[in-house]
């Protein structure tokens, strides 16, 4: 993650499976400067790991990512999110499966709603399936619990680390080199 070139941040929040996978990716960007692993679009007022998982709480697992648009756009940050999971499974990203793996981008404002609905339009035409993400105004969210914050890059050599988030980034490195720090 790279600091801010001036204090000119935005931030959007992403559901695009298990938070694990998502923070992963997007601390490789450059103009990317935060990103804090938590819950939101649900009904919760003190979701945890544990209650969304067992609770129907109505809360997705997301990324809060702060970057600085004078070094990447959030159309950027879009296209790198709709071809890094696949956003066209209800409630489930691989072997997780729940609600709380759903896909979605919780926007902040107007501007940026047009741009999540025009780069999700834009990138059909890379999937076969229809994407199913959906564009929600954003209303809350609540930081994961400490142990989840740089998850990858804590434990890298942990199996699912290495299972699944490992391919999630070959696959940023392969697509999106230019944008990586």
């Amino acid at each position: 993650m790279t600091e801010p070139a001036n204090g000119n941040l935005e931030s959007v929040v992403l559901a695009g499976g298990c938070f694990w996978c998502t923070e992963a990716v997007f601390q490789r960007l450059r103009g990317v400067v935060k990103v804090a692993p938590g819950y939101a679009g649900g009904k919760s007022a003190n979701p945890t790991y544990e209650k969304i998982q067992n609770d129907n709480t109505g809360e997705a697992e997301v990324v809060n990512v702060e970057f600085d648009p004078n070094v990447i756009s959030l159309k950027q940050i879009l296209e790198v999110f709709w071809q890094t999971h696949d956003p066209t499974t209800p409630n489930q990203q691989g072997a997780d499966i729940g609600p709380q793996y759903r896909s979605v981008v919780f926007y902040h404002d107007q501007k940026q709603k047009e741009i999540a609905e025009s780069t999700k339009t834009a990138m059909q035409s890379i999937w076969d399936d229809k994407i199913i993400t959906e564009i929600l105004p954003f209303s809350n969210f609540h930081a994961a619990e400490e142990y989840h914050f740089d998850y990858y890059n804590q434990n890298s050599k942990a199996p699912y680390c290495q299972i699944v988030i490992n391919p999630k980034l070959a696959k940023l490195k392969e697509k999106f080199a230019e944008l990586l720090n």
